[in-house]
């Protein structure tokens, strides 16, 4: 038996530096996750203008976690194999399509089509996962956990930026021409796609060790026990954003509290989260990243209980954006970096894949659950005491996740 490293497949030689690398990737993570990220403010003005429910705005968005998970693991193994221009590329494409033709979405089927079906594959192939990948494979070993706490910091920003912005074109211009607007967006953040650009598999220097089939590294993976207990925790905090993503601004505006509390609200989470981000990725290159996970999941179910028993006002909304934006996408680089530690870079963009695939399963049941509760005892309270019960749980579920290299056999079969 042998012990495999980190660095099982060298990463291509870098034609750029990792500042502008990191940079490029930064930006995308802001033009992508910013407008998704403020989704659920066009709740509102979409249910009072067609009359329906929120079981169908949330049946349409759990959709579209679903197939963003699913497609996810495929987008990344396109990635290793391809490079990952081109999957951005039709990534992007998809994406904007949906957002554009969500504006001309007037019936169920059609909206869920769009927002769902469309926004999920495209998003699949676009979100910061996939820029994730290459930065794994383009930036140097002793800059990945700060590359990935950056650029989840940076679609942070995107969602401060577009929490604001969105209110503000809702009101001036109303919800059809703003999510044009953001359709058109994302054909604009095309050409970033060079800037990181991993190479295909067939273009990158090979390692001495023997080489490792997909099927062998997907097999080893899910037999490993710290992967299986990382993916399960990850289930929890795809079920919570997705649950206050979509559903926090209706939540606010319901318990009596003005709507534009709701939006700065929520913009709060993104700049606290560039804070919350950031701190993930540096403690991560100084203490165990299983540590840094229990104590963000322990603490979501602690601001949580503290928002929902005080009284409701623009106050308590502010204070829960502000401490939930600190925990709320810092998840991300230890997560990242532990996968990277314990396989390697070679299949890093699949492995994460599947990662992500269990937050947006995660997501998925939280948007159902969100939707039927709320419809069927007219609040959210279940759903603010379920996510607080799951966040206890991953919290210990992370903590006995072995921080090193999986063991791997010396001779594999060809």
């Amino acid at each position: 038996m042998s012990v495999s490293t980190p660095d099982r497949f060298t990463a291509a030689p870098r034609l750029l530096p990792p500042e502008l690398i990191i940079l490029a990737g930064c930006v995308i993570a802001i033009l992508t996750f910013g407008p998704r990220s403020a989704i659920g403010i066009f709740q509102i003005p979409i249910l009072a203008e067609y009359g329906w429910g929120s079981d169908i705005f949330s049946f349409a968005m759990a959709l579209q976690y679903l197939l963003w998970g699913v497609g996810q693991p495929f987008a990344g193994a396109m990635a290793d194999r391809y490079g990952s221009a081109r999957v951005l590329t039709i990534g992007l494409i998809l994406y904007g399509a949906g957002l554009a033709l969500m504006s001309v979405s007037s019936t169920p089927l059609t909206f869920t089509l769009t927002s769902g079906v469309l926004m999920g594959f495209g998003l699949s192939g676009c979100s910061f996962n996939l820029v994730i990948g290459a930065l794994a494979k383009l930036v140097p070993e002793n800059k990945r956990s700060f590359a990935f706490g950056a650029g989840t910091a940076a679609g942070s920003f995107g969602q401060f930026l577009f929490a604001p912005i969105t209110g503000g074109m809702l009101a001036g211009f109303g919800w059809h021409a703003t999510i044009l607007v953001y359709g058109a967006l994302m054909i604009l953040v095309i050409p970033l796609t060079k800037y990181v650009s991993s190479p295909p598999q067939s273009d990158a220097p090979k390692s001495a060790a023997p080489a490792q089939s997909l099927a062998q590294a997907l097999g080893q993976a899910f037999r490993h026990r710290s992967y299986v207990l990382l993916v399960l925790g990850f289930f929890t905090c795809g079920f919570q954003l997705a649950f206050v993503t979509i559903h926090f601004q209706k939540y606010v505006v319901e318990a009596g509290i003005p709507a534009e509390a709701g939006y700065w609200a929520f913009a709060l989470v993104g700049i606290c989260n560039i804070f919350g981000s950031l701190s993930s990725g540096w403690l991560g290159e100084r203490m165990p990243k299983r540590y840094i996970l229990s104590f963000i999941y322990f603490s979501r179910a602690a601001v949580t209980i503290l928002f929902i028993m005080l009284p409701p006002t623009a106050w308590t909304a502010y204070l829960f954006g502000a401490f939930s934006g600190f925990l709320w996408l810092s998840t991300v680089p230890p997560t990242s970096s532990l996968i990277g530690i314990m396989f390697g870079t070679r299949y890093f963009s699949t492995l994460y894949g599947f990662a992500f695939l269990s937050h947006q399963i995660g997501g998925f049941a939280g948007l159902i659950l969100s939707g039927w509760l709320r419809e069927s005892t007219g609040s959210y309270a279940a759903m603010w005491w379920l996510s607080i019960a799951l966040g206890v749980a991953s919290a210990l579920i992370n903590l006995p996740i072995v921080e090193k290299p999986a063991v791997m056999p010396a001779a594999l079969p060809a």
